[in-house]
């Protein structure tokens, strides 16, 4: 089996759903190693710095099987460097699994299957990334939409003003028409409360995200 047709997964975790409007919710997690990004204010920083494990995408199912049914999200990093992962995807949902993908929204989501939620993040301008947002993407979710995907668009905000580029973003492209839009803060660089008013304020019709493993294992940053 030739290194393209193999994953590198970081870690593999059965844990509750802390984000997108599935939060609360059972979910298996893949997170795949490497990332083209240097977020300001990530939180997954081992993923780039630790060489993980090989697994080819029917190995890494086979890990899964003692939760049949549950939800699975793949992550990373950036998942989307890994040419192993559109195996993975079509052997998720071949396990009758509802797939989600988390992806930084840097790379062309066209190869993903209109079966598996994408999870888009567009970086603001505080993460530092903000140059690298592929935009074509926005087209591409039009056309998810109409073929009947379920996918989310998400925000993470440093500062209000990455609360008011998010919301002209979101106002451009008319984005709370075509999917649901999550703001998530930093909570160490903008409050809960302080996003909460702009949010009532600008009248915006997003939902607003806090990491919920966060608050049920508050100091692990790892396998939850």
């Amino acid at each position: 089996m030739s290194g393209s047709e193999l994953l590198r997964v970081s870690e593999l975790f059965y844990s509750i759903q802390g984000e997108s409007t599935r939060a609360g919710l059972p979910c298996v997690f893949i997170r795949l190693c490497g990332c083209n990004l240097r977020c300001s204010y990530c939180d997954s920083r081992y993923t780039w710095d630790e060489a993980g494990k090989l697994m080819s995408a029917a190995e890494a199912c086979a890990e899964l099987v003692q939760y049949p049914g549950i939800m699975a999200e793949i992550t990373g990093g950036e998942p989307l460097l890994q040419a192993a992962v559109y195996p993975l995807m079509d052997a998720l949902l071949a396990q009758g699994r509802e797939v989600l993908l988390e992806t930084g929204g840097s790379l062309s989501i066209a190869r993903v299957p209109v079966s598996v939620g994408v999870i888009l993040d567009l970086k603001c301008p505080d993460s530092r990334m903000a140059a690298h947002n592929d935009w074509g993407n926005i087209g591409l979710l039009r056309q998810r939409k109409a073929a009947g995907s379920r996918d989310e668009l998400k925000f993470v905000l440093c500062s209000e003003e990455d609360a008011a580029w998010a919301a002209q973003v979101v106002r451009e492209h008319r984005l709370t028409e075509l999917l649901p839009v999550l703001f998530s803060p930093v909570i160490d660089r903008l409050a809960p409360a302080r996003l909460s008013d702009f949010l009532l304020r600008e009248q915006l019709p997003v939902r607003l995200q806090l990491q919920l493993h966060t608050q049920i294992w508050p100091g692990i940053s790892r396998g939850v």
